[in-house]
């Protein structure tokens, strides 16, 4: 009896270690506000990492594909029943994360005999006015972090989404620093390739390092990785004509950020 508390802490803990293993690989995400309304960034080869779920609602998130869709699927269920059974306006994502998905997720988590989910969640929620554009992330155990609360004097702009902590505590200081909530989307582009670059640099890194790579090794990873990858990003437009506010960026929209590292090596 006295060995079972134990026994229950081991297997939570080796169950983390596990879990936190198989999402040190993932390819960082960044959102962000800019002056239309919010961007949402990646670089990827296959798999899809951003997601639509609701009028005003997005997804983006790492892990296991398969445990991604289960995720996704649930999210849309959850957000479509409240829209029909109240009114789409009633829908909310802190609500739905609160409420169902998290305790879902830690629940899975804390079975120390089925499988946990292998995924790592950031949805973003647009606002009904700027500056109140709602970033929430939720982890594999259930645990829940926002860009501000009702309560909070100021809510961040920003958030991001990667499988360590040092790529994450990077990428958050940068944008904090960088990030501007009036940027066009294209200064919001650059920044969140910047942020990217820095964030996949630190994957490897056990702590953020006192030196940071400097603008020119960000901008060599992002070719790098370009050359054998893609960017994915979405924005959720502000004034959209439709209640669906989700878009997917087409190559025109994409094709300055890419010339500018062409622009860039000419220069040099």
């Amino acid at each position: 009896m006295i060995e079972e508390p134990f026994r229950f802490v081991e297997a939570i803990a080796n169950r983390r270690e596990y879990i936190e293993s198989q999402l040190a690989t993932g390819s960082p995400i960044v959102a962000l506000d800019y002056a239309d309304g919010v961007l949402l960034f990646t670089v990827g080869r296959e798999r899809q990492k951003l997601f639509e779920i609701y009028d005003r609602i997005a997804l983006g998130a790492i892990g296991h594909p398969g445990d991604i869709e289960r995720l996704r699927m649930t999210a849309i269920e959850l957000a479509s029943t409240e829209g029909f059974t109240r009114s789409a306006g009633d829908v909310s994502l802190r609500r739905m994360a609160n409420y169902s998905l998290s305790p879902a997720l830690k629940a899975a988590f804390e079975q120390v005999y089925g499988p946990p989910y292998l995924a790592r969640l950031l949805f973003i929620e647009l606002g009904a006015a700027p500056g109140q554009n709602t970033f929430l992330r939720v982890d594999y155990d259930g645990a829940i972090q926002s860009n501000g609360t009702s309560f909070s004097p100021s809510r961040l702009s920003y958030a991001v989404l990667s499988g360590t902590r040092p790529s994450t505590e990077a990428m958050e200081t940068m944008l904090a620093r960088r990030g501007d909530a009036r940027a066009s989307l294209q200064e919001a582009l650059r920044v969140a390739l910047e942020a990217w670059s820095l964030g996949f640099c630190m994957l490897d890194e056990e702590k953020v390092p006192e030196n940071l790579p400097n603008p020119e090794q960000l901008r060599e990873t992002a070719k790098t990785q370009l050359a054998q990858a893609s960017i994915e990003a979405a924005v959720l437009e502000a004034h959209a004509r439709s209640h669906a506010t989700y878009r997917v960026l087409t190559d025109p929209e994409l094709q300055p950020l890419l010339s500018q590292l062409t622009a860039a090596d000419k220069n040099a």
